[in-house]
């Protein structure tokens, strides 16, 4: 599944293809991705065919379209979700189930292969009505999110650090690759519970938190399978990982081998050496 830096890179992609752009029409070859209004498509076309796009922005995993009506197009990849920026001429493939056309000629095109991913339409003063959107924590890469306000989120927990860091109610957008990579660069091994890190330890995961996930953002995401930008374009963070999908090879910092196990039903990576 898409995570902060995928979904941020996809944002990023695009603002300068779809901002004040008129949608002018929207075809649904899937409608179980239709997620609100439930059962309503003719609702959700009607509603959404005129309304210019404001801007396009990022909330933990969803992608935010701003419309210049009471109503916001919220859109979540979930697994192998895409959002292509196309010309109306190219050819579609048989896995693109929503189309909205835009006044330029192109489309924005979601394409989902395992038909996970969601589309709401929803007013703006009731994010609710987009799934989790309204219970998201702090996001990671704000200013507002310093390292005291950071450490006041473990007051009271007790979760294990990994599941806490893929809480979206914890913070907001990472998934199960960033975690890895944080908590590898923060030196804590991933199955400890919260309430067993020091300042010093919280400190770490802070400040490797926020860096490792920016280095996702400048590489353009972590490209293994179906994940790309809205231009079709693969990420390279992958080509930077210390421990995800590692196991079996030697830790590039101490050389001992980097394990796999199950956290919360999670497949974890890390390395037994550097992670105490």
């Amino acid at each position: 599944m898409p995570e902060l830096p995928e979904v941020e890179t996809v944002v990023k992609g695009l603002r300068p293809l779809v901002e004040d752009k008129v949608v002018t029409g929207v075809e649904i070859r899937e409608k179980n991705m239709i997620a609100y209004p439930e059962e309503n498509i003719s609702a959700f076309k009607e509603k959404l065919i005129g309304s210019k796009i404001e801007a396009v922005n990022r909330r933990g995993k969803y992608i935010i379209f701003e419309l210049n009506s009471d109503q916001n197009m919220i859109i979540h990849l979930r697994m192998t979700g895409k959002l292509l920026v196309k010309e109306v001429k190219e050819f579609r493939d048989k896995h693109t189930h929503v189309i909205f056309s835009l006044n330029d000629g192109q489309e924005i095109r979601f394409n989902n292969i395992r038909k996970f991913g969601r589309v709401y339409l929803i007013d703006k003063n009731h994010p609710e009505q987009a799934g989790g959107l309204a219970e998201l924590g702090p996001e990671p890469l704000s200013d507002s999110l310093n390292l005291e306000g950071f450490k006041k989120l473990f007051v009271g927990r007790r979760a294990i650090i990994k599941s806490l860091l893929l809480n979206q109610h914890f913070v907001a957008g990472i998934g199960n690759i960033y975690a890895d990579e944080i908590l590898f660069r923060a030196g804590i091994k991933p199955d400890r519970t919260a309430d067993t890190l020091n300042d010093s330890e919280k400190e770490k995961i802070y400040y490797n938190m926020r860096d490792v996930l920016q280095k996702g953002i400048i590489y353009g995401g972590t490209s293994f399978s179906d994940y790309v930008n809205a231009f079709g374009e693969k990420g390279s963070f992958q080509e930077e990982l210390q421990v995800h999908q590692r196991q079996g090879e030697e830790c590039y910092s101490c050389g001992t081998t980097i394990e796999k196990i199950k956290v919360s039903g999670r497949s974890t990576y890390f390395c037994p050496q550097c992670q105490k």
